[in-house]
Formats: structure tokens, sequence, C-alpha cells
């Protein structure tokens, strides 16, 4: 296991401590270190199985549907997905996509919304669905083209979505669509569109590196309950958002998730590879290698577990959670890279832990926000203040 110094951090509680702890022993008893061809099946028994165990209550909020707390603690969230993204990624996207798919809900939902599906979501019994990104509008969201109008009691979606994570094995998908209450981000509304709905389909499964389940959604003349629009109407754009600055975050962590465990491979190879009648972790260079790595890991720590420790307070948080998504994706990528290095030709064989993590961290820096939108994220935020 890491090094866990990190737990006695004055980020933490000691119910933190605990959390990370009990959740490592359960991880390292079921969660599979591989995975098979079938990762849909897969996805969905690890949803199954952290539902089981009660870690997914951590990812949504309110106590009378099955919700940890109230409210959703970052700094948990984080420590579980850091937890599980070191024994494997496909369990740390079953938990956050759960969380991301269902956000939306919890912040922003009816009681009847979150009666229905969060309670299914706590339990595994129902995966969530956040739809959001289109061919044409991923970073710059107020170029959505997926429209929805009223008809009578209820919206009708038409259009497309891509790169939506769990598409083809979701329960239920939260769309984001223009209704044109005002122009660019203002007039856009969220719905809940459950997976049988006429009018919706899978239009394509996308396969990538790291394999998880991936779609393409079209949705035509597809009908659904105004009942089942989350917040007000035109305020679908202010949801995305404050769904994605309470989960960004936790984009950090899952990279440092799999930091510390190319890190720890890293070590382990170091100091077990015998070269020139010594160890290769006797050679200054690898030394060195290995510093810059534990440097790095420590560095991102910080920034996340500010900006979660931040976020858990009440504070604004938009400028410290683009930072440290931006640092521990980019410190992972480069930890990861190290880590392969290391390990030589067997970083690159095909199913080895490292070559493993490679093809993991590499979607971390794009998706929820490339490292250049955080980049301007970060400077916007620093000229409006020069400005004030």
């Amino acid at each position: 296991m890491s090094d866990t110094a990190y737990l006695d951090w004055p980020f933490f509680t000691h119910h933190h401590g605990d959390l990370a702890r009990t959740l490592e022993t359960w991880a390292t008893q079921h969660v599979p270190q591989t995975h098979g061809h079938d990762v849909d099946a897969e996805c969905k028994a690890l949803v199954r199985k952290l539902g089981a165990a009660g870690w997914l209550r951590y990812a949504v909020a309110g106590t009378a549907y099955g919700g940890g707390e109230d409210s959703i603690d970052t700094r948990s969230i984080c420590l579980i997905r850091e937890t599980l993204a070191r024994h494997s990624g496909l369990a740390d996207f079953a938990f956050a996509m759960q969380g991301l798919g269902s956000g939306a809900i919890s912040l922003a939902g009816t009681h009847e919304q979150k009666q229905r599906y969060l309670t299914r979501v706590v339990s595994g019994e129902a995966i969530a669905a956040f739809a959001l990104s289109e061919p044409d509008a991923g970073s710059d969201v107020a170029a959505m083209q997926c429209s929805a109008h009223v008809d009578g009691e209820h919206a009708v979606l038409n259009g497309t979505k891509t790169w939506i994570s769990n598409g083809g094995i979701a329960d239920f998908y939260v769309v984001f669509a223009r209704t044109g209450e005002a122009p660019g981000a203002r007039g856009i509304s969220a719905f809940i569109v459950d997976a049988d709905t006429p009018g919706f389909a899978i239009a394509e499964r996308i396969d990538v590196i790291a394999p998880h389940p991936l779609a393409t959604l079209r949705f035509t003349n597809c009908k659904v309950p105004l009942s089942q629009r989350v917040g007000a109407a035109g305020e679908g754009f202010k949801v995305a958002m404050r769904t994605l600055d309470v989960f960004r975050t936790s984009v950090a962590a899952a990279s440092l998730g799999f930091a510390r465990r190319a890190l720890d491979e890293a070590l382990h190879r170091a100091t077990t590879r015998k070269m020139f009648n010594q160890t290769l972790a006797d050679f200054q260079l690898t030394q060195a290698k290995l510093a810059q790595m534990a440097t790095t890991i420590d560095s991102s720590a910080l920034l996340t577990y500010r900006a979660a420790w931040l976020r858990d307070q009440g504070r604004p948080v938009t400028r410290e959670a683009a930072m440290a998504k931006m640092a521990a994706t980019e410190g992972a990528q480069q930890v990861i890279d190290a880590a392969v290095q290391i390990w030589g030709g067997m970083g690159v064989v095909s199913g080895h832990i490292v070559e493993r993590l490679y093809r993991e961290i590499r979607s971390l820096r794009i998706y929820e926000g490339a490292t250049e939108v955080q980049q301007l994220i970060i400077a916007k935020d620093l000229l409006r203040e020069m400005t004030r």
C-alpha cells in the first residue's frame, strides 16, 4: 500500500482517515486488479459491489435518500476515488460516474426525483450518466445544439450527445439541452431521460485506450415529462457547472491514486532489478527520478485536498479546483511515464500494471475540462481579481 501519512494532514478529520483505511481493506479483497473483455458487465458488477458495501452513499447528497450526509463531502469522494484508482481504473470510474451522473439531481432535483433515482443509485440498482458533451460542444458548452421544446406537459428532445460515460449501460441520463430562454449558456435546461424512453437511442459505442462504457446518444422527438426537468427552465448550465465543481476536484484525486500506484511499482522495480552488480535503485539517475515522482505527488495532493477542504467549508473553489485538476493530472502523467521508463521493456507489455496506468491517465487530462481549459479558468480568475 502507498504511503498514507497524508491522512494526518489538517485537511482531514479522524472520520476521513478511517474511511480511507477501511476502503483500502475492502478494495484489496473485492476489487479485481485485471479485467476481461466484457467491460460493460464488469462495470455493472462493480457498481453493484460498491452499492452493496455502502460506498455509493458518499456519491450522493441527502440522508433521506440513502446518502451519507445531507451534502456531498468532497474530501470523502476524493479519498474514495484515490483509493479505488490505486486498485482499478474501472472501479474508480464506476464510483465516480454514479456521483457525476446523479450529481445534478442531488444538487437541484425535486423530492420526487431524488426519491425515485438517488435511492437506486446508492444501492447500485440503477446506473447513472451525465450527458453534456456534443460533437461540436465539449469545452464550449454554450455551443450546444441538442434542443428541447415544450409540447403540453412534455419536453421534446432532438439532437446528439457524445463521449457519454456509462453510455449504453446507464438506466437514466441527465441530459442538457437548449431550451431558448436566453442566448448562449443561459438558455439551457436539464432533463432526466430514462434509458427506455421512446425516441432515445444509442447511436454508437466508442472504444478508447482505457476501456470503459462510452457512447454517442441520439434523441429523435424524445418526449420527456416536464416533471423530469432538473432545476428551473434555463438554469441547466448553472446546474451542470455546480455538478462539475463538486466532482472536478475528485478527478485530481483519481490521478493521485494512479500516480501513487505508479510510484509503488517503480520503487519495487528499482529495488529488485539487478544491473551491473547492483540494483537499479543504486544509480543516482534512478534516485533523482524517484525523488521527482514523490515530490510531484505530494505537491498535487496538497492542491487537491486544499480544494476539497475549501469546498467542504462552503468557500468558492473555482480557481483552486482548476489548479488541482491541472496539476494532478499533468503530474500523474509524468509520474506514470517515469514508472514505465524504470520498468523498461516490461513497462510497455500489454496488461502490465504500469502499462495499464499509462493508458488510464491519459483521458483524465481531457475530460471534465481539458488542461488548457483549466489554464483559462485560472488566468481569468486572476485577472478578474486585478480589476476589482
